[in-house]
């Protein structure tokens, strides 16, 4: 949502701080709030002038009329304040339909005043400006001030003057205040502006001799400018609408909402109702709510919500979480429903959503079995059988009924099914699987390409377009004809995509063009759709993506001027920039002549910024698609990014060629539902356009309405409308004049609004009505007066649809034309893999980590639980080298060797050569490399040869005597015993700890005894012939592997084998010559050169002489 009320005192807060008016704004900062929390002798503390002054309290929780309503209290002194807000704090109040608890007030200083000094300003924003409303008499009887206010217009991107205020909104102010009101009422627009502001109301204002005093307020910003204006608003806190609770389950879901590109949305209705909904989509998310509402649901409907933009399995989960703890809280007599449901998706892996779903179903089998949940689940769109598969196999596995229906199925039927009014069919019949739609039945690879380019009602032409009413360079030829213009605006095209459309893609989309590439495939294209694409973060390159069979290079720029330049065929442009570069990048593309569309596919771009880029559109003569939207498609010519789905739904929906019906809508994923019903009732989709859900799209519903009347190949049109703002009494106004003379069906989504007690915010940013005529409801009634055909609700909507198209059949206005199949296009490997259709050998594996799901594992455990448990750095190690969850000890164990490997001075060969390198100037990785370099027999690498001799001797059942005498009979050293400082009478403290650790909670030392009776016989012939701490180390983890009762004897001898043991001299020894880097850059060492007298120069005798 973009509008989001704020309460009185955020938006007072606001004025005082930024304001810039020469007119004396008096009060600045005297309110205080009350809750129930508050300590009044602390309040008075705070804000000293309570104790003085008179005093007004009222309620600040977005309630309107509150003087009429008796919910103001007026010139009290401090304890009459306390007594008012006593009588009326956490009492049930009820305001129109609406019923809610007072919990937050406002204090202020009294101002008395008179009647005549009271006055009305209220500055609201619409599609061409804004508009300042104007009236002398202020007050609680101000009545009805959009026809008695004086107005004044602010076209968008122009400012007012106090001349301007004076002459059109002050003519029936007293000339002594005019100056004052006309600098208060600049200052209050330029405010208005600069925070962002869509509904800025002050009832009333009022001016004295003293000054400016702005007594009640009421207001809207525009959140999505939070990036914008952070600064300036700070943390801002948005109060739920008065009667609706504020639950800290809808603040957990706005966080989530914020922290990811997805959208997550969530609002509670009645949490003791028995029908929650999880839907995907906002257009579909409304769907549903009126579904449940017109079968008569509304009492028990729960809550509202959507998930929609392609969110992650675990993002899914957190959501599914939430909606399933809040409906296990209380039983119902009848149990409870759950409908996860959603339109056709475009570009969302439904499978991969369904997996944090189905977590969530296992995680609350219990609770859902014990109220009794039933759950029905509909849903079309990218891999959504191997979805439905998944969720009807955990209905089997956790005995919960869970109903699964396809894209066979009416979107909503399923809420028809739930609440009982229709029978839940025993075996639904289910689509073909994904890749069955890509194998083309016949034997023709290549079907002609003007079997698909006409339209289905009409005889076949080469160029199956109307004239345009737009000329300039860069259009196709189909769509250029000469046209006046007037007013200083261009005409815009009546053609905006045929089959010689070539467009750029703003942002690395690399799935979405693909998409397009494939679309363009099936149609019979010869070239290309997309040019090139621009990505301002890297530098000019070549981007790989495939055209059929082969595969092909397309440019990808660093600026927007070198694609434009290079590539002057491009008419369209595709953005999908973020919503916080999407302005900026739109406003250049539209200087270049050449473009004459422009999709937006972001969301959440700030409304100011959306009129700015209309009004510049319509000047240059530029359509534009979206903001927020997936964009448009029309078969057999071009599509949109995303917009179609995956080729498997192109292809199911036949849009690879034109049909007879043309639909425009505001969602994207109701748009493919639309592609859906048309091409089961009709012959097909001709042309399709989603304009997006933001209160003032890029265009209107009738700037398409009156392009497809136009255009010949179109015989009926589709519109599938919203509640919020007033486009669809356009049509309306169309249709009675004549200048609408095909058939239009409209559907106007959101009638479940009128029957919730308070406001609901709709998914979309635009579905929310500010008066009666905006409205579905209303909307509705006036497009069925003026002779649409209307269904009675969405239910009924493809049935309309079919009964129109069948009249036009009959009458011979639509001539149905032969199917013919479109060429095959082969799958993409990683869709095909993630399907499971193929398979092939890996080049690599692994079994002790995994990084691709939402949480790193570790052999099997997540990062989470090993922090949970406390592992340390010894249990991490013990998953990642031994596979296995070591107990305590052994964690213990492994973190004492590392400590007591760490290091063992500058002298040793890998410390030294560390330090060499460090002060040679080379960086901490090449020092490290050539320090690890020596490690090996005779420096550090005797754990695992001690390990293996020591071993081998104790396992073949020779006494130790015997195996120093083998040793010393075969030449070889025994490795682990000997040092060149320690001995029996100066031991080792590094051994002395670990013996004793050892000694103390291993369950078995056999290897450590054995090889401590060797070194009894050792020292005995020479006192340094101990057991040294790599030796001790290398039997002690023999003794553990063997011991601890998590390996066989077969897999501990193997990771000795292996060289495990040795991995904790390294790993342990890293620490130290890192340290010895980190020293030497410290102490700023210079070159080391080793000195000549430490170096025995040993020549060649005949050399010498």
């Amino acid at each position: 949502m973009s509008a989001k009320a704020i309460s009185e005192q955020t938006g007072k807060e606001f004025l005082y701080k930024h304001i810039n008016t020469s007119a004396a704004v008096q009060n600045r900062f005297r309110y205080a709030t009350v809750t129930a929390e508050t300590d009044w002798d602390r309040l008075t503390q705070e804000h000293q002038w309570l104790l003085t002054q008179r005093l007004v309290v009222k309620p600040d929780q977005l309630i309107k009329r509150r003087g009429k309503l008796g919910l103001v209290g007026i010139n009290l002194d401090l304890q009459g304040v306390k007594d008012w807000v006593k009588s009326h704090l956490m009492k049930d109040t009820t305001v129109g339909r609406a019923k809610g608890v007072l919990k937050n007030f406002l204090i202020e200083p009294f101002v008395p005043h008179k009647q005549e000094e009271e006055f009305y300003v209220c500055i609201y924003a619409v599609r061409e400006g804004d508009i300042v409303l104007f009236h002398h008499e202020g007050g609680v009887e101000v009545g009805d001030v959009d026809a008695k206010a004086q107005k004044l217009t602010v076209a968008v991107n122009e400012k007012i003057s106090e001349e301007q205020v004076k002459e059109q909104l002050l003519s029936h102010v007293p000339e002594d205040k005019k100056g004052v009101l006309a600098s208060f009422i600049v200052g209050l627009f330029n405010l208005y502006e600069d925070l962002y502001f869509t509904y800025l109301e002050i009832n009333p204002l009022v001016v004295t001799t003293d000054g400016v005093y702005v007594l009640d307020m009421a207001a809207k910003i525009d959140a999505t400018a939070d990036f914008i204006c952070k600064s300036k608003w700070g943390d801002v806190e948005f109060p739920p609408p008065f009667g609706r609770e504020a639950y800290p389950e809808e603040a957990y879901i706005a966080d989530l909402d914020a922290k990811s590109g997805a959208s997550l949305k969530l609002t509670l209705l009645n949490p003791q109702g028995r029908i929650w909904t999880m839907v995907a989509g906002g257009g579909a998310s409304v769907v549903y709510s009126d579904t449940i509402c017109d079968l008569g649901g509304v009492d028990e409907l729960a809550n509202y919500g959507e998930y929609s933009g392609a969110p992650s399995e675990q993002q899914t989960y957190d959501y599914a979480k939430t909606i399933l703890s809040l409906m296990t809280r209380e039983k119902h007599p009848q149990g409870k429903v759950l409908i996860i449901g959603g339109s056709i998706a475009n570009f969302t892996n439904v499978a991969a959503t369904f997996k944090g779903i189905v977590r969530a179903i296992k995680d609350n089998q219990e609770p859902l079995k014990e109220h009794e949940v039933k759950i029905f689940v509909r849903r079309g769109g990218p891999n959504y059988q191997e979805g439905l598969r998944v969720m009807g196999e955990v209905g089997k596995t956790t005995g919960i009924p869970i109903h699964v229906f396809g894209t066979e199925t009416h979107m909503t039927a399923i809420v028809g099914m739930a609440m009982g009014h229709r029978p839940i069919p025993n075996l639904p019949p289910m689509a073909a699987h994904t890749a069955n739609f890509l194998l083309n039945a016949s034997n023709n690879t290549v079907t002609p390409a003007n079997t698909r380019t006409a339209s289905f009602s009409e005889p076949k032409t080469p160029n199956d377009v109307s004239p345009a009413k737009k000329s300039k360079a860069g259009l196709p030829a189909e769509a250029q004809a000469s046209s006046s213009c007037s007013g200083g605006m261009e005409a815009k095209a009546t053609t905006l995509f045929s089959k010689h459309t070539k467009a750029i893609v703003w942002g690395m989309q690399t799935r979405a063009v693909q998409g397009m590439l494939d679309f363009d495939y099936v149609c019979s294209r010869e070239e290309p759709s997309v040019a090139a694409m621009v990505y301002p973060f890297t530098g000019d390159h070549k981007q790989k993506f495939y055209w059929g069979h082969k595969e092909i290079l397309l440019p990808v720029y660093k600026n927007m001027a070198d694609a434009m330049k290079k590539h002057p065929q491009v008419d369209v442009m595709i953005s999908f920039a973020s919503l916080r570069s999407a302005f900026d990048s739109t406003v250049e593309a539209m200087q270049y002549p050449q473009i004459h569309t422009i999709a937006i596919i972001a969301e959440g771009i700030p409304e100011a910024h959306t009129r700015k880029m209309i009004k510049m559109a319509d000047e240059k003569g530029v359509t534009i698609i979206g903001p927020a939207t997936v964009g448009g498609i029309k078969p057999g010519c071009f599509k949109i990014g995303n917009t179609g789905g995956m080729l498997d739904n192109i292809l199911a929906s036949k849009l690879y060629r034109p049909g007879s019906v043309a639909y425009v809508s505001r969602s994207g994923g109701m748009s493919n539902e639309l592609n859906n019903i048309i091409s089961r009732t009709t012959d097909g989709v001709y042309e399709g356009v989603a304009i997006g859900g933001d209160r003032y799209p890029g265009s209107t519903f009738m700037d398409h309405v009156l392009r497809y009347q136009d255009t010949p190949g179109i015989k009926m049109i589709v519109v599938l409308g919203e509640i919020g703002g007033t486009d669809e009494y356009k049509i309306c106004q169309g249709i009675k004049e004549g200048r609408i003379t095909k058939p239009v069906v409209c559907w106007c989504i959101g009638t479940c609004a009128t029957m919730f007690a308070s406001e609901v915010q709709f998914g979309h940013a635009g579905a929310c009505a500010n008066q009666a005529s905006e409205t579905a409801m209303a909307k509705n009634q006036a497009l069925r007066d003026a002779g649409a055909y209307v269904p009675k609700s969405f239910d009924e909507l493809g049935d309309l649809i079919r009964t129109v198209y069948d009249e036009l059949v009959a009458n011979g206005t639509i001539v149905p034309a032969q199917e013919v199949p479109p060429p095959t296009v082969p799958m993409d490997y990683s869709w095909a893999r993630e399907l499971g259709l193929i398979r092939k050998p890996a080049s690599f594996m692994t079994s002790i980590c995994d990084e691709r799901g939402q949480e790193l594992i570790y052999a099997g455990m997540a990062i989470t639980e090993v922090f949970k448990e406390e592992m340390g750095i010894g249990g991490v190690l013990g998953l990642l080298w031994f596979q296995r969850r070591l107990p305590r000890y052994a964690c213990q164990f492994i973190e004492m060797c590392l400590m007591v490997t760490a290091d063992h001075g500058p002298a040793v060969s890998g410390a030294h050569n560390t330090i060499v390198c460090a002060r040679a100037g080379k960086d901490l990785i090449s020092s490290l490399t050539s320090g690890l370099l020596t490690i090996g027999d005779r420096f550090g690498g005797a754990l695992d040869a001690a390990a293996k001799q020591f071993s081998k001797a104790f396992d073949s059942g020779m006494l130790p005597m015997d195996f120093v005498n083998k040793m010393k009979k075969d030449g070889k050293l025994i490795m682990g015993i000997g040092h060149r400082v320690k001995s029996i009478n100066n031991p080792d403290m590094r051994v002395q700890i670990l013996k004793d650790f050892v000694k103390q909670h291993f369950p078995s030392t056999q290897l450590l005894d054995y090889a401590l009776d060797v070194e009894k016989i050792t020292t005995s012939k020479k006192p340094n012939l101990i057991l040294n701490v790599d030796g001790f180390i290398g039997v002690s983890f023999v003794d553990l592997l063997r011991t601890c009762g998590g390996f066989t004897r077969d897999e501990a001898d193997e990771f000795v084998e292996i060289g495990a043991l040795n991995g904790i001299f390294v790993l342990g020894r890293s620490m130290g010559f890192i340290g010895h880097y980190l020293d030497q850059k410290r102490l700023k060492q210079g070159l080391y050169r080793h000195p000549w007298d430490d170096i025995s120069y040993v020549l060649p005798e005949h050399m010498s002489m």
